[in-house]
């Protein structure tokens, strides 16, 4: 009983911003979306990846989940099956001979106090699924531990994400260190070009002043960084399951930020979302509340159950299991919720707006699962963009200050151009890891949107077929 059910079809168009990632120039071809991450040619971060996603301890409970999920589907579908339950007891009783039954059978001859009985046998059960409500109701089960799987790979790609975001990070922060130590050495030297000026009678205190000032502003950018940098390494041990500054000594040494790899995979759009357990998981939500339509709509029709007794029953245990202490039983039962049809109609409007709702946060899941995308593409492109403007402006910028300190040497221009020309180059090569590190999490956004990091062909039960057209 009950209506089929039917995967919804959403019609979606090509998505508008992929061209603009797919002219963007890179080195490195597109890595299998299941494995993205080792795309970035980066060993460190692949085993950092790794270790997150058999470590992680919401990636654990998100396991435990499916395994409750899985326990509660075969409980639904055992009751397809008769029940078959054994027992055993043994009662001893010394009646009262003043209570009702005591009072009257005690003037009868014969009669004992203590009496004694054993009982021993097997009880079998079994409702027949007439009207389909207990197999609709373990295949909602079975959805739903789809469902629980689905959100099992979704943890699984966060976590992946999270891990490559974090370690991008930890690498941002210390390539900005770099660059911080490098322009306090620059600021060392120029303040010690200008010191011997001064002892020559060339440049002024005021100088000496301007420098000594601007090589402090250097030195107060690097205790934030190493903040930054110590809140993102305890993250990232957090993620893989250990103690805060477990692992810090593994990623201490600097080392570059990995160049993004090309994105692959994106072409269509029900493709990303054939990938995307949060699609998934809304979809086999959807169909559970079809199933739990059925069983609603089954409580209109009988309930019919069978079930029967074999066993022994005796005051002497020594001839329990003697033909004579045989008994046998059967009963057949029907319950039909006759006069109940004002809250069986009730039920089944329930049970179809919550199938309503289902549907509508499916599609709300679909269109957000584009949008995702969509955003993450356009990050990605503009931020690579964003990132060559940046790095040609900082081979200007270092061409202006070597020129300048030159001149400076020279007489020919004040020092005030070298200290701009020192604060401008500052900015730029700030800017540009920053900026070369976000492009990198853009990236991993853009995989982690697609839906990237589980084995889609070990899994196709999980994944949606392609809508027809």
């Amino acid at each position: 009983m009950g209506p089929k059910y039917t995967k919804p079809n959403i019609q979606l168009a090509p998505f508008h911003n992929l061209p603009a990632v797919a002219t963007q120039k890179t080195a490195k071809p597109a890595p299998h979306l299941e494995t993205w991450w080792t795309g970035f040619d980066d060993p460190i971060l692949v085993t950092v990846v790794q270790r997150a996603l058999d470590q992680n301890l919401d990636l654990a409970a998100a396991f435990a989940r499916v395994r409750q999920a899985r326990a509660a589907a075969a409980a639904a579908g055992a009751q397809l099956k008769p029940t078959v339950d054994l027992g055993a007891t043994g009662t001893a009783l010394h009646q009262s001979v003043v209570n009702n039954f005591g009072s009257v059978a005690n003037g009868l001859p014969g009669y004992k106090r203590d009496e004694r009985e054993y009982i021993s046998g097997a009880a079998a059960s079994w409702e027949i699924d007439v009207s389909g409500g207990l197999r609709r109701g373990a295949a909602a089960a079975a959805d739903e531990l789809q469902a629980a799987q689905a959100e099992q790979l979704g943890t699984r790609i966060t976590v992946a994400a999270e891990a490559a975001d974090t370690y991008l990070q930890i690498r941002e922060f210390q390539a900005r260190l770099l660059v911080a130590q490098q322009l306090i050495d620059t600021d060392t030297h120029l303040l010690g070009l200008v010191r011997i000026r001064r002892r020559l009678g060339v440049a002024t205190e005021r100088e000496t002043a301007q420098v000594e000032a601007l090589l402090r502003q250097a030195r107060s950018t690097v205790p934030p960084l190493r903040v930054a940098l110590e809140a993102q390494l305890n993250r990232l041990d957090v993620l893989m399951a250990a103690q805060a500054g477990t692992y810090a000594e593994e990623l201490s040494k600097p080392s570059a930020i990995p160049r993004i790899p090309a994105i692959g995979g994106a072409d269509q759009p029900l493709d990303a979302l054939r990938r995307r357990p949060d699609i998934i998981a809304a979809e086999r939500r959807l169909a559970a509340s079809n199933e739990r339509i059925g069983v609603a709509v089954s409580d209109y029709y009988p309930k019919i159950s069978l079930s029967g007794v074999l066993g022994f029953d005796s005051i002497n245990g020594g001839i329990l299991f003697n033909g004579k202490a045989f008994q046998a039983a059967g009963t057949g039962a029907l319950r039909w919720r006759l006069f109940d049809f004002g809250k069986i109609n009730a039920e089944v409007a329930q049970a179809r707006g919550a199938y309503a709702g289902a549907l509508a946060e499916y599609r709300q899941a679909a269109f957000k699962a584009t949008e995702d995308i969509e955003n993450a593409l356009m990050e990605l492109a503009q931020t690579q963009l964003r990132l060559e403007e940046l790095q040609g402006e900082v081979v200007s910028l270092t061409r202006v200050r070597d020129l300048s300190e030159r001149a400076y040497k020279s007489g020919a221009i004040p020092l005030s151009d070298v200290l701009d020309a020192d604060s401008q180059l500052l900015v730029a090569r700030n800017d540009v890891e920053s900026i070369r590190a976000e492009a990198a999490r853009a990236a991993v956004s853009t995989f982690r949107a697609l839906g990237g990091g589980w084995d889609v062909s070990g899994n196709r039960n999980l994944v949606i077929p392609a809508a027809k057209h």
